[in-house]
């Protein structure tokens, strides 16, 4: 089993390089891209809300604002030097063992692959550098796109945890908790590397 690393270096963000897709630091620098990509649709099930205005200023907030946040890592999603979303550790917890894993993609860079090749680095970099035990992720429980990408991933669905959440709107929102284990890993990748080639 590989040990754990302090736990600094699990709220580090350095650059990840996949098949298609690059992972970097989100900064500010990224909010023009977003916003030129980004619909309604693209913010309406996130757990703290998107940006005051889909505008580059609104979505430089928005990211200072997810910066912030104690125990959490953010990286930019690129796919040919431009953001295409945006994948977190949105919580970490090193004394467990675990990381969450939440993400955000543009309309453009769904369904194309980018997905699971940006889940494919954050995993790998939980399993195979930090020595997680765990990666869970929370799905909004309307958000039924995101539920069938867990199931096509192969996480289990361990139960819904009712009104878990409050939205900025005021809308409390039931979370439904997928996760994998160390020992789930090996085939999960398997499955995201044959995803990652072929583009879906």
């Amino acid at each position: 089993m590989t040990d754990a690393l302090p736990a600094a270096e699990w709220l580090a963000a350095p650059t990840l390089s996949g098949h298609a897709v690059t992972l970097e630091a989100l900064t500010e620098a990224h909010a023009a891209d977003l916003a030129a990509g980004a619909d309604d649709d693209t913010v309406r099930f996130l757990s703290r809300g998107g940006p005051d205005a889909n505008t580059p200023d609104g979505w430089a907030g928005y990211i200072s604002r997810l910066n912030a946040l104690p125990a959490r890592v953010n990286w930019a999603v690129l796919v040919g030097g431009v953001a295409v979303g945006r994948i977190s550790f949105s919580e970490v917890r090193p004394t467990d063992r675990w990381v969450e894993i939440g993400t955000m993609l543009l309309p453009a860079a769904q369904g194309v692959g980018v997905n699971p090749d940006a889940k494919r680095l954050l995993m790998a970099r939980a399993f195979e550098v930090l020595g997680a035990n765990r990666v869970q992720f929370k799905v909004d429980a309307r958000n039924e796109r995101s539920r069938r990408a867990m199931q096509k991933l192969g996480a289990v669905q361990e139960g819904t945890l009712r009104q878990y959440q409050l939205r900025p709107d005021g809308f409390a929102r039931d979370s439904v908790m997928f996760s994998v284990l160390r020992d789930e890993w090996p085939a999960v990748r398997a499955t995201l590397d044959a995803r990652v080639v072929t583009g879906r």
